[in-house]
């Protein structure tokens, strides 16, 4: 929580950084008419029109000029936190109180993500993360309203000009930055961000103790703990778990897939948010899993219930796995890497909009509800500029063993488009006879079938055939080598600079 009196501090700062941005009106009109939303960088950013200011060369006005827009952002972003945080909730049943703590932790998360912006050293593709998990945030939070049939007058909210002009203003920040990007050399496009790690050799970060390398990295197989809400394990919670962990240092933690389960049964029918239903949460920077399952139970029958939501940056999942019906594996924001993992589902069940690399894993398809049909992606990038997408790579997509036997009567399909950039690729991975010949399915009549890119390259299978695809302006059927290496984990995630030391193994190209 931020108080209103550091808030108003705040703003006045950033309105004093505006004012001592150079080269006057002309010089920031021409800026902001790149921007999409032109009147919303004018009438922020035209605060002094004064040509007395700094006189360095164009890029250095550029490069003040974006910084500039970054402060105003998040002096926005912190009135919006504000505004949401402040709201009279005494009236709200208990369905719109979830949804309403969504928002609160969504729009704090956007001025984190905005102080991580301001306090990069350049313009670069850690950049245009944050802001792209910025700009998501602000459609989560109204997505939560929506999915519980809330009042409109309850979501009235999201409207609002504080709201409005803090979704525009990251928008215009995602399109200045992406433009600094194309002008950098490829050596300034990554960070080389270690946080937490000793050197690029260094297996763990290095706040990891001794004893606990030996653990993780132990064969044995051996429950020392066993975490259940009932009161039938040791622990009620993970927490109570971690905590007399840190007392009791001796024997293995780690039982490996299917032996170290972490379940629950959260769902949208069941009165929580799509956000709100992930039986396991990640936030913050770096987080690894490895050999362990995280699992929703709520079944087909409840809709969205989320098995894992990751919006974790540079978070790596090793040899896991993830399991549910709809919305399983939320890969809701951030550079995200999934290594010889298993996710298993129905509907839109590997979703979010991550920059997200799923390689060499097994996606099973499980059977859904009659008349149901079946889609693996749902990626939601709703902004052009936003860097976004689910890249699956030497994978395969095969039937789990309960829609085997009736997988002729599913029509099952690679993905849809969530929001109107939507992005998913599927490079050389192994697609099994229950692909649908079409291969994707719309999701509302011509909605996003010209933005959304979907693209698949020497792929495999009976179901890789392409000639019967859709034959949508996005979809890329036959994808050439150079542009599928755009999706890779070298290029898509820049996964050389911070993959190697967490010690998972991964193929940087194609």
């Amino acid at each position: 929580m931020r108080p209103m009196q550091a808030h108003n501090l705040a703003y006045q700062r950033q309105a004093v950084g505006v004012a001592q941005l150079g080269h006057g009106t002309k010089m920031h009109s021409s800026f902001c008419s790149q921007t999409p939303y032109p009147e919303i960088c004018n009438s922020f950013t035209s605060i002094s029109t004064n040509d007395n200011v700094s006189r360095g060369t164009v890029d250095d006005t550029e490069f003040a000029f974006n910084r500039a827009m970054l402060q105003v952002t998040m002096a926005q972003s912190e009135r919006a936190h504000q505004h949401v945080v402040s709201m009279d909730v005494t009236s709200f049943n208990d369905r719109a109180k979830v949804a309403w703590g969504d928002c609160v932790e969504l729009y704090e998360d956007t001025v984190d993500r905005l102080n991580c912006s301001l306090g990069s050293s350049s313009l670069n593709e850690d950049v245009q993360t944050w802001l792209s998990g910025a700009i998501n945030n602000e459609q989560t939070c109204q997505n939560g309203f929506l999915e519980l049939g809330l009042p409109s007058n309850l979501i009235s909210f999201n409207s609002s000009l504080i709201l409005s002009n803090l979704s525009k203003l990251i928008s215009n920040s995602l399109a200045i930055n992406k433009a600094s990007i194309s002008k950098s050399t490829p050596s300034t496009l990554f960070s080389t961000y270690k946080s937490g790690f000793k050197n690029d050799h260094d297996e763990f970060p290095t706040w990891v103790s001794k004893g606990d390398r030996k653990l993780l990295q132990s064969p044995s197989i051996r429950a020392d703990v066993v975490v259940a809400k009932d009161g039938s394990g040791n622990y009620r919670t993970i927490s109570e778990a971690v905590a007399a962990s840190a007392k009791q240092r001796s024997g293995s933690q780690r039982d490996g897939i299917d032996a170290t389960v972490v379940s629950g049964s959260k769902s949208v029918k069941g009165g929580s948010t799509t956000f709100r239903s992930a039986t396991f949460a990640v936030t913050g920077g770096g987080f690894i899993a490895r050999d362990i399952t995280f699992e929703n139970t709520a079944g087909p029958q409840n809709g969205q219930a989320v098995a894992l939501r990751s919006g974790s940056d540079l978070s790596v999942f090793y040899s896991c796995s993830f399991k549910g019906y709809q919305d399983t594996l939320y890969v809701y924001a951030q550079r995200q890497f999934y290594r010889n993992c298993d996710i298993y589902g129905t509907v839109d069940f590997i979703f979010g909009d991550a920059v997200a690399v799923l390689q060499n894993c097994n996606i099973y398809v499980r059977r859904p509800m009659s008349h149901q049909f079946t889609t693996v992606t749902a990626q939601g990038r709703k902004d052009p500029n936003e860097n976004t997408g689910i890249s699956i790579h030497n994978s395969r997509v095969t039937a789990a063993s309960d829609l085997r036997p009736v997988q002729g009567s599913v029509r099952t399909y690679l993905g849809r488009p969530w929001q109107k950039y939507s992005r998913v690729v599927f490079i050389k991975t192994y697609l099994d006879g229950l692909i649908n010949p079409a291969g994707w399915l719309a999701w509302n009549g011509n909605f996003a079938l010209n933005t959304l890119y979907y693209g698949e390259y020497m792929n495999s299978g009976p179901g890789a055939a392409t000639g019967n695809r859709v034959k949508w302006p996005g979809y890329h059927g036959s994808m050439g080598a150079a542009e599928a290496g755009k999706f890779t984990v070298g290029s898509f995630l820049g996964g050389g600079s911070w993959i190697p030391a967490t010690g998972v193994p991964f193929t940087s190209g194609l």
